[in-house]
């Protein structure tokens, strides 16, 4: 029985490749220059509000709104509902996608 639980334990932790659908909702999701500084802010600031990330980029409250959406769409920010207030973070994929964008940034 314990060797059976290995097995399956060891082919629960392979990860399956990603389609190309999924690879390009992902590239989708940061193909605009505010997603990208959204998710450059998000990155340094866990836990902000839409209402601060426009402030700080100086973008209509809406547009934020609406590319906050996509971002969350495409899977790489997550929304934390607290009461009036939704808070952003960036989840896992969305840190991989930060890393390599600044990377990307400066070579």
């Amino acid at each position: 029985m314990l060797v059976k639980k290995r097995r399956i334990a060891s082919v629960a932790k392979i990860k399956k490749a990603k389609s190309p659908r999924q690879i390009e909702r992902h590239i989708k999701g940061v193909a605009n220059h505010r997603r990208i500084e959204i998710l450059f802010l998000i990155s340094e600031n866990k836990g902000i509000d839409v209402e601060s990330i426009s402030r700080n980029l100086r973008c209509n409250f809406k547009t934020t709104s609406v590319h906050l959406s996509r971002l969350a769409q495409a899977g790489l920010v997550r929304k934390n509902y607290r009461g009036r207030t939704v808070t952003h973070e960036l989840s896992p994929y969305g840190w991989t996608f930060c890393k390599f964008l600044k990377t990307f940034q400066h070579s």
